[in-house]
């Protein structure tokens, strides 16, 4: 227990020091964030990324604190991870354990990373339509970001509950993954629009509290003769934080799909969502140039889907955590590839 609770306290201190750093050294600077920066901070965090994915392939088993393989075989079964071990060699075991774990982390990444472009095309719309100056989007991110934190962690270990007390909830996750999959692919090709009057998080928030009709800077908050005013970008703040949770409830599942282990699905998760404000700046220009990102969106949500309805018969063809990763790595590249090589062409 003592390794473990190393294990988690230093993911978070990790975490803090990060969002301190951000805070401390960027977000007081009120200008656009450059295309350079966004490369930069980019390729920081995916490179963080996979440093704590070499540190699981190294200490993974710290996670559980696993010291006996009859710890190592309840933490196998407590997370459905299936794997066969060699009862006469507990560090071979241990080593199998550590790699599929790592594996594991770094699918549920590349989910979340790739579904955060969906939120993306969103968050554009959510800026272009309250008209906020480029130069203000990184406060409304970064607070926004801290938001997705804190309901990830709830979501993500109300989720890991459910499924240890009712494993048939798997079955209604991967129904719900199939469904949105084919959802996303029918609408893939329609625009949609913010409507900045009619929104339910404007219409709710002007029920309880004063708005300011106009942008004060980059404040949240304003007081005039005495009375507080919600500003337009806090206003935008509550949308960008109530989008996350629906994203969350597409995202989520998805990673339960490629593991059960609540740790893992909170770290990839995570190390998505601090990336995401970068990849923002970095396709905010561009986003209209991945044609067939959603696509592969759409059949990517439904490919996990369909993994969590035949969870018992994975194993039997082959469909192991390194494949699904491969899978995974190659419907992006595809959507990817095709959106760079026919591009739509311009009226």
């Amino acid at each position: 227990m003592h390794n473990e609770l190393v294990f988690i306290s230093g993911f978070i201190i990790f975490i803090l020091a990060m969002l301190a750093i951000d805070l401390g050294l960027f977000a007081k600077t009120d200008k656009p964030v450059s295309m350079k920066r966004a490369a930069i901070m980019s390729v920081i965090w995916i490179t963080l990324a996979l440093c704590f994915y070499a540190l699981i392939l190294k200490y993974g088993d710290l996670l559980h604190h696993i010291d006996s393989f009859s710890a190592l075989l309840q933490v196998n079964a407590e997370n459905f991870h299936h794997l066969k071990f060699n009862v006469n060699d507990l560090a071979g075991s241990l080593n199998l354990y550590r790699k599929n774990l790592a594996l594991e982390f770094i699918s549920g990444y590349v989910v979340e990373y790739a579904l955060s472009v969906d939120n993306i095309f969103v968050m554009v719309l959510i800026f272009t339509a309250f008209g906020v100056d480029n130069k203000h989007y990184h406060k409304v991110l970064f607070w926004g970001i801290i938001g997705a934190i804190l309901m990830r962690f709830c979501f993500i270990f109300l989720g890991s509950t459910l499924i240890a007390h009712f494993h048939w909830i798997l079955y209604v996750f991967g129904a719900f993954l199939v469904y949105t999959g084919i959802a996303m692919y029918i609408k893939r090709n329609e625009k949609a629009e913010v409507d900045t009057e009619k929104h339910a998080v404007v219409k709710l928030v002007s029920r309880y509290f004063a708005i300011h009709p106009r942008f004060s800077g980059n404040r949240f908050f304003i007081k005039i003769d005495h009375k507080k005013f919600i500003t337009p970008l806090f206003l935008v703040l509550l949308i960008i934080e109530a989008t996350d949770v629906i994203f969350a409830v597409d995202s989520i599942p998805a990673i339960f799909s490629i593991t059960k282990d609540p740790y893992i699905v909170f770290f990839s998760n995570i190390f998505a969502i601090l990336g995401l404000r970068s990849m923002f700046f970095l396709l905010v220009n561009i986003i209209d140039r991945f044609r067939y990102l959603k696509t592969g969106l759409a059949v990517l949500l439904a490919f996990i889907g369909l993994k969590m309805l035949a969870a018992n018969y994975t194993d039997k063809i082959g469909l192991t955590t390194g494949n699904t990763l491969l899978i995974i790595l190659a419907i992006l590249t595809v959507s990817v590839g095709a959106s760079l090589a026919f591009p739509e062409k311009s009226l």
